[in-house]
């Protein structure tokens, strides 16, 4: 399961759905308007294997790193946000939820930087072709 935080614009999500990649987002099919961030942890432990794209740096933490979920740090433009999703879901470290349960995330135009739940150092990874 896909979610979006928020703080996602709409013609980002529209541009996922039309792309064929479902994505829930928080406020409108899942939890609530103005959910805290604290709050958005907890939540993702109740959903199955649940991946959560979020632009908000305060996600990108080694310790939020969690074997039932991923979070993916969007560092980039807000109008960027549904290329870099696509980016991410087809990347063939993480292409399968299997792959992404347990790591926390940071993509950017240069590539990835991924905490994974049992090892102490960030990697770098490259986006390969986009």
């Amino acid at each position: 399961m896909n979610i979006l935080d928020e703080n996602i614009l709409n013609d980002q999500r529209q541009l996922l759905k039309m792309w064929r990649i479902t994505a829930h987002q928080i406020g409108d099919d899942i939890g609530r308007k103005g959910m805290q961030d604290e709050e958005i942890i907890p939540l993702l432990h109740q959903l199955n294997r649940p991946t959560f794209f979020t632009r908000d740096s305060d996600f990108y933490h080694r310790p939020l790193c969690h074997s039932r979920y991923c979070l993916v740090y969007l560092d980039v433009g807000r109008y960027e946000v549904a290329n870099f999703v696509r980016y991410f879901l087809r990347h063939q470290q993480f292409d399968t939820k299997a792959k992404r349960m347990g790591t926390v995330i940071r993509t950017f135009h240069g590539g990835l930087t991924v905490w994974y739940i049992h090892l102490e150092k960030e990697s770098r990874l490259e986006w390969g072709s986009k």
